[in-house]
């Protein structure tokens, strides 16, 4: 007796959308600019120093990189040197922010959710993959959701064959 079974892939038959954050992640090295290197004895920034700097510095090395620009030394740093910086980063860098690189992070995957076409997923369930080989910052998550929800018929979270849900339109 030849008994065959079928085997039925019913995650597949579902209809759901598997979103993987992870295919949202920008290429680019992640660079940290310190600028308590720029202080005069770890305490102050002088003017006239740091405009000469800025003037001399090789800032073609942040070509194609994503910068965070912060201060790790306990001092008064003032917003235009900040400033400065980014104006000379921003034509080589894809990104440049002030922050931590949990910071940096952050504003580049929101970033990438801002330029969605959420049309593709109006009307689907969709299932918010939740983990992966590249860590996605929460931020990405709670952004991705606020987006899709306009637009979803159902949002969970996990993976297809255990779910949480999240949302579910009422019609």
């Amino acid at each position: 007796m030849d008994i065959q079974e079928n085997i039925t892939n019913k995650v597949a038959q579902s209809g759901l959308i598997s979103f993987d954050l992870a295919g949202l992640f920008p290429s680019g090295e992640r660079v940290v600019y310190d600028i308590k290197d720029n202080l005069f004895h770890g305490l102050i920034l002088k003017e006239k120093d740091f405009r000469e700097f800025v003037k001399q510095h090789d800032w073609t090395q942040y070509q194609g990189k994503n910068v965070a620009v912060t201060c790790s030394a306990d001092a008064v740093v003032p917003t235009w040197a900040y400033m400065l910086l980014a104006n000379r980063m921003a034509p080589y860098a894809d990104n440049v922010v002030f922050g931590s690189p949990e910071i940096l992070e952050n504003v580049i995957f929101e970033r990438a959710i801002e330029k969605l076409d959420i049309e593709n997923y109006r009307d689907q369930r969709i299932v918010i993959k939740g983990c992966g080989d590249i860590a996605v910052p929460v931020s990405a998550y709670v952004k991705l959701t606020a987006k899709l929800t306009a637009v979803a018929k159902s949002i969970m979270y996990g993976e297809p064959c255990s779910t949480v849900p999240i949302f579910k339109r009422k019609d």
